[in-house]
């Protein structure tokens, strides 16, 4: 009986513990739906064939987070695609002044990685690097090295007043807790602000498993 009790109290732990990773993973924001669907309306008069590759870019993004990220892990091309696909569509709605780098790698390994762990990331760096009448950036470099991801963004760095930050910090505090539960002990991660810019970094090895 003893053991029987042990096995389902460790897979009650098990299915707590993926209910609460469920949880964690970062829900695209609503508001970028939003941004998102007011840009393709805007699109559809300026340009219409932009607008119909946009509308296909949203759809595929949006089926990658209901479908394909709810896998515990996935290739890490997919996600790779993923943040290209997001990044385009931030791309649209930038303002001019904004100089915005990406360097994702081209042709990623299959490598397993946990979805959605950098996009809460990429997420800040749109959303507090850009000012509407300030010269702004945004640097986004992700690689892999043997065996190790490394993601660093960079950006200036304009905060947003307490009511606009809506779930930024929840975002960072979610993504810690993810990744103490899927990588303890194989990661890095800092962060912060260095004068006008905002520094982070997140490094994880992923040949351990």
């Amino acid at each position: 009986g003893w053991y029987r009790a042990e096995a389902a109290r460790r897979q009650l732990e098990h299915s707590r513990t993926q209910a609460e990773l469920q949880n964690l993973k970062s829900q695209l924001n609503p508001h970028f739906l939003f941004n998102t669907l007011n840009n393709i309306y805007s699109l559809i008069q300026l340009d219409a064939d932009r607008a119909q590759q946009v509308v296909h870019d949203l759809s595929r993004l949006l089926r990658y987070v209901l479908y394909d990220s709810s896998q515990p892990f996935v290739p890490l091309g997919a996600e790779i695609g993923f943040l290209r696909d997001y990044i385009e569509l931030m791309r649209i709605r930038l303002p001019r002044h904004v100089r915005l780098f990406v360097s994702l790698p081209e042709n990623p390994s299959p490598s397993p990685v946990a979805p959605l762990l950098f996009i809460s990331l990429v997420e800040n760096a749109f959303k507090h690097g850009v000012s509407n009448d300030r010269p702004s950036f945004i640097d986004i470099d992700i690689r892999e090295e043997e065996g190790v991801l490394a993601c660093r963004i960079e950006n200036s760095f304009f905060p947003k007043s307490e009511a606009d930050r809506s779930g930024s910090g929840i975002g960072l505090a979610n993504l810690c807790r993810r990744l103490e539960m899927i990588y303890p002990g194989r990661y890095e991660m800092k962060y912060g602000q260095h004068g006008d810019t905002y520094e982070t970094l997140l490094r994880i090895n992923l040949t351990d498993r």
